[in-house]
């Protein structure tokens, strides 16, 4: 499962106990990337809230695009486990087949619509030399429509799956057979998340 000790939910108790029951309500079951940080219960309910606020709160940015933003990053830093993680949240808000096994190879369809491909290449960049990031770069995205709103939930979505990648890769969490089984949305996240917004939305260029 991973390169350090966990807790399994069969021997958690107090307050690890009530979280991992949380989480299983939430997203329909436990993910190893969650069990990984077991050992700091407080530290895993942080990043669970960063979590929910950052891809499922309603935003200018829709919910399938902050997904295939998780995957363009997720690929970028070479991390198969959040790639199929988020390629099954985008199947499950409608995004095409071919679609999603393009982002996770790290292309871009060429089909997307042109503000849809100018934010996964911004994305991709932003993954790959973040150093490299110039105030134009945020001109280039007002110009393709996307408000600044938008813009900080885009990148906080890079920032979030980078720091998430690193979770995993750093402590050699392996993908789980069921792990799509994880991957559910809750009506009450759906409601927040709303598909609208900047973005398109998933099935559409």
């Amino acid at each position: 499962m991973a390169w350090i000790r966990t807790v399994p939910p069969e021997k958690a108790d107090g307050e690890l106990a009530e979280f991992y029951r949380q989480i299983r309500s939430a997203r329909g079951a436990l993910a190893d990337v969650h069990q990984v940080q077991s050992l700091n219960p407080r530290a895993l309910r942080a990043h669970f809230d960063l979590y929910k606020a950052i891809v499922f709160q309603r935003s200018s940015l829709s919910r399938p695009a902050r997904e295939r933003i998780a995957v363009v990053v997720s690929a970028a830093n070479r991390c198969p486990y959040c790639v199929a993680h988020h390629g099954e949240a985008l199947r499950q808000l409608d995004e095409r087949e071919a679609i999603v096994e393009a982002l996770g190879r790290g292309e871009i369809p060429a089909d997307l619509a042109p503000a849809d491909a100018g934010l996964l290449r911004w994305a991709g960049r932003a993954a790959h030399d973040p150093a490299g990031a110039a105030k134009s770069d945020l001109g280039a995205l007002r110009g393709l429509g996307f408000d600044d709103r938008a813009i900080l939930d885009a990148v906080l979505t890079v920032a979030y799956f980078s720091f998430v990648n690193r979770i995993v890769l750093l402590l050699g969490v392996g993908l789980e057979t069921d792990f799509a089984r994880s991957c559910g949305t809750t009506p009450e996240e759906a409601a927040g998340a709303g598909k609208e917004g900047c973005g398109g939305k998933a099935g559409t260029t």
